[in-house]
């Protein structure tokens, strides 16, 4: 039987593996400036393994973006794909397109002993969804629903794009800062990589001092140096996100726990887990009891969007 292919995309790299008996092989990574479309990219990754066109049965992709119709245009890079030009140009006989977030969803259940980290302690509620979040090059959010036995649905949206939530007056300045240099100020405008340097010039601006740093890796080797204002910068992103987070929680009814993705966090993991996040988590007024028991970890799984990726296409071929 021919490998199956699967594909996590996002806006910076494009992460490729076959899919053979439940498990990932051969696991590359491609920087998306690189090629001028997925399929380019992908001929490099069959190429790199010999697998000539026709080699692969079935593909999935997961992409960052909603999903819908033959024509696909990625959120966060420049490539566009059409399924159709897709499965003619590659030979591929189906391609499943899922919501990068989705896949993300799905990897949380094939999570291993130490992939994880506790952030927040209680019992999830294996009735109730779980949330994915994640910053990353954007703000992820999604959610995950166990169906019974090792069937889960996972449900796409685009949380990450919601405004952004303050919670007192410095919040509210620093909204209204960002909000007069760019106009609406969503969730990801803040809570991205890019969105670091956002908050940290907005966080400057208000203390009246000069940006020193220009790059997220900047301001978070200075937060790792002990730089007060980079470490400053970095709590508020902390607590930010756990206002949206908490925010998911209730709209979702998301007592199955929160997991904490993406490529931003993990860089300053020890300070995160020291921050205000979980206090921003619950301030919910009236409602912060609720919070109570809800569980919040802290995924370090290198691949867990293309883990995602090769369960939703399981899932897909086995119900025919």
């Amino acid at each position: 039987m021919n490998d199956l292919l699967v594909g996590d995309i996002g806006g910076t790299n494009a992460r490729f593996a076959l899919w053979r008996d439940n498990q990932l092989h051969e696991v590359k990574v491609f920087a998306t400036e690189d090629y001028t479309s997925p399929e380019q990219a992908i001929e490099a990754y069959f190429e790199a393994l010999a697998i000539p066109r026709g080699g692969v049965a079935a593909a999935c992709l997961a992409v960052a973006g909603p999903v819908d119709g033959d024509e696909f245009r990625f959120t966060n890079n420049h490539w566009r794909l059409s399924r159709s030009a897709f499965c003619q140009r590659l030979q591929i006989g189906h391609l499943l397109l899922i919501n990068d977030f989705t896949a993300m969803a799905l990897g949380m259940t094939r999570l291993r002993e130490g992939e994880c980290r506790e952030v927040c302690p209680g019992q999830a509620d294996p009735l109730r969804p779980a949330l994915v979040i994640g910053p990353g090059t954007g703000l992820g959010v999604g959610s995950l629903l166990r169906l019974g036995g090792k069937h889960w649905h996972a449900l796409p949206g685009e949380g990450g794009h919601v405004d952004l939530p303050v919670g007192n007056a410095r919040e509210a300045a620093i909204h209204q800062y960002i909000h007069c240099q760019i106009g609406h100020v969503s969730a990801e405008t803040v809570l991205s990589g890019g969105g670091l340097v956002r908050l940290y010039q907005a966080i400057c601006a208000l203390d009246g001092e000069n940006p020193r740093h220009t790059s997220p890796a900047q301001i978070t080797d200075a937060a790792l140096g002990g730089e007060p204002r980079a470490r400053a910068v970095i709590e508020q992103f902390c607590r930010f996100l756990g206002r949206v987070a908490g925010n998911n929680v209730l709209t979702l009814g998301a007592r199955g726990g929160v997991y904490i993705v993406g490529g931003v966090i993990p860089r300053f993991a020890e300070l995160f887990l020291r921050s205000g996040f979980a206090d921003s988590f619950g301030d919910k007024g009236c409602m912060s009891g609720y919070f109570q028991g809800v569980p919040v970890w802290l995924v370090t799984a290198e691949f867990s969007g293309l883990l995602g990726a090769g369960v939703a296409l399981q899932q897909a071929l086995d119900q025919g």
